[in-house]
């Protein structure tokens, strides 16, 4: 775990990659109350009995929910402790690459990115490559920001 405790920590951090998070099974019930939530009943996240025959040989994962656990996978890797607030700011650019088979196991390797001096504080990208166990292809890329304030 990498622990930011002040701002210059963060700022002379730039660039690193920060480390890797455990594992985590996505299974059918984290699916189905992730539609519930969202309202996204696609038969290809829900319909166990449908999906077998279809594209992926079963259901997968809702893109949206894949890139939601990235406060939680980046949670394992890196801690911001820094005096003032932190603020999500949003994304930059979130692309999906690979489709996330229910039973299967993803992590996320988290990378910080630039670090922007602003007069409120800084800014700082932070890039999660979302893989999955036995996969090639990431699931899921996505560089967020970060408002990081005194």
């Amino acid at each position: 775990m990498r622990v930011f405790t002040t701002l210059d920590e963060v700022s002379a951090a730039a660039g690193e990659e920060l480390g890797t998070s455990d594992w985590l099974t996505i299974d059918q019930e984290r699916v189905d109350r992730f539609a519930q939530a969202t309202g996204d009943h696609q038969w290809i996240h829900v319909d166990v009995e449908r999906a077998a025959s279809g594209p992926f040989g079963g259901t997968i994962a809702h893109g949206y929910l894949t890139l939601s656990l990235v406060p939680f996978l980046g949670s394992q890797v890196v801690s911001f402790e820094t005096p003032g607030a932190r603020l999500n700011y949003g994304t930059n650019k979130v692309r999906f690459p690979h489709p996330v088979p229910v039973g299967s196991r993803i992590r996320a390797h988290v990378a910080l990115g630039d670090v922007t001096d602003l007069p409120s504080g800084k800014q700082a990208a932070i890039r999660y490559t979302i893989e999955i166990e036995g996969v090639a292809k990431p699931a899921c890329v996505a560089e967020t920001v970060v408002l990081l304030l005194p």
